[in-house]
C-alpha cells in the first residue's frame, strides 16, 4: 500500500475513478494470455479469447491532427486477429469527440455508466445479519469452506456465478477463471469475493486497490436471488475491508441495475465512463 488518496475534491475523485479503472484493466497484463502495448498516447491489450472484455483499448490521448489514422492503427491488432474488442473512454480522453469518431469507424456505443465515489468513513459498518441470515461472503483464496478446500474449485464457482449474474456468453466463465488463475489469488491488491445462500453460490464482487483508492467491480447476483439486498452486501463487505486497510475512498462505475444501490450507500457521480465495442467480422 504505497499511496492512499486523501483529497476528496471533485477533480481528484474524477481522476481517481478513471485511474483505478485503467490500473484494473492494465493489471490483466500479468497473465501470460495477455499481450499488452503501452505507448505515449494509448494502451491496448489483446488475448486469444473471443470476447470483447478480454481485448481492450485504454487511455487514448490523441493529438487533434491525424486522429482517424491513430484510431485505425489502434484497431489494427484486433482486426488482424479478428478479435472483438471494447474501447474505453473517460473524462481525460482526447480529443473530446473521440466517441463520435469511434462510431464513425464502425464501433457501437455499448456502455455509458456513471463513475461514482464514496468517502469510506460514511460506509455502513456491515449489512444487517437479520436481513440476510443465510448469506455468507467469502474471499476467494481463503480456506473457509470445507466443501471446497481447493482454491481452484472456489475460483471456478466464482467465475461461473459471475457469468450467470451478468448473463455472459458461453465460454466467458472459463475465460474469467483462466485469466484470474494466472493473476493469482494471493496478491493484496486484487481480491475476489463470492456470496452464498446456504451452500449455493449466488453473487460475486471484486476489490481492486489501485490509484490510491478502492475500486469495486463485477458486483452481480444471479437472477433467482435478486431483490434481497445481496448486491448491497457484496459491495459493503470488500469496501469495509479496504477501509480497515486504511483506504479513504471507494470508487466504481455503476450499471443501470446497480446505480440505485450505490446511491443509497452514499456514492455520488463525478464523471461518465463509456464503452465502444467492435465485434468480430463475419466468417
Amino acid at each position: 500500500m504505497s499511496y492512499i488518496l486523501e483529497d476528496l475534491s471533485p477533480s481528484a475523485l474524477t481522476r481517481a475513478i478513471e485511474a483505478n479503472q485503467f490500473e484494473f484493466s492494465k493489471d490483466l497484463a500479468r497473465s501470460p494470455q495477455v499481450e499488452m502495448h503501452e505507448g505515449p498516447d494509448i494502451v491496448w491489450f489483446v488475448t486469444g479469447r473471443p470476447f470483447p472484455r478480454f481485448n481492450r483499448v485504454l487511455r487514448a490521448h490523441f493529438q487533434s491532427e491525424g486522429v482517424d489514422a491513430r484510431i485505425e492503427a489502434a484497431l489494427a491488432p484486433f482486426k488482424s486477429r479478428n478479435m472483438p474488442m471494447v474501447w474505453h473512454t473517460g473524462p481525460t480522453t482526447r480529443p473530446a469527440d473521440l466517441g463520435d469518431r469511434l462510431m464513425a469507424h464502425g464501433l457501437k456505443r455499448t456502455g455509458d455508466e456513471p463513475g461514482m465515489a464514496l468517502d469510506l468513513r460514511t460506509l455502513p459498518a456491515s449489512v444487517s445479519a437479520s436481513a440476510l441470515p443465510t448469506l455468507t461472503i467469502e474471499r476467494v483464496g481463503g480456506m473457509d469452506r470445507l466443501k471446497a478446500p481447493l482454491f481452484a474449485e472456489l475460483l471456478r464457482e466464482w467465475a461461473h456465478t459471475c457469468s450467470g449474474a451478468f448473463g455472459s456468453a458461453p465460454g466467458v466463465a472459463e475465460a474469467r477463471r483462466s485469466v484470474e488463475a494466472d493473476l493469482g489469488l494471493g496478491v493484496p491488491w486484487r481480491r475476489l469475493y463470492i456470496g452464498l445462500l446456504g451452500e449455493e453460490p449466488v453473487a460475486t464482487s471484486l476489490l481492486f486497490l489501485g490509484a490510491g483508492v478502492a475500486g469495486i467491480y463485477t458486483v452481480g447476483t444471479v437472477p433467482a436471488a435478486r431483490g434481497q439486498g445481496i448486491g448491497r452486501a457484496m459491495t459493503v463487505a470488500p469496501l469495509a475491508e479496504a477501509r480497515a486497510l486504511g483506504y479513504r475512498v471507494g470508487v466504481l462505475h455503476a450499471s443501470p441495475m446497480g446505480v440505485g444501490i450505490y446511491r443509497r450507500l452514499g456514492f455520488r457521480e463525478y464523471c461518465r465512463l463509456c464503452c465502444y465495442t467492435r465485434l468480430r467480422d463475419a466468417s
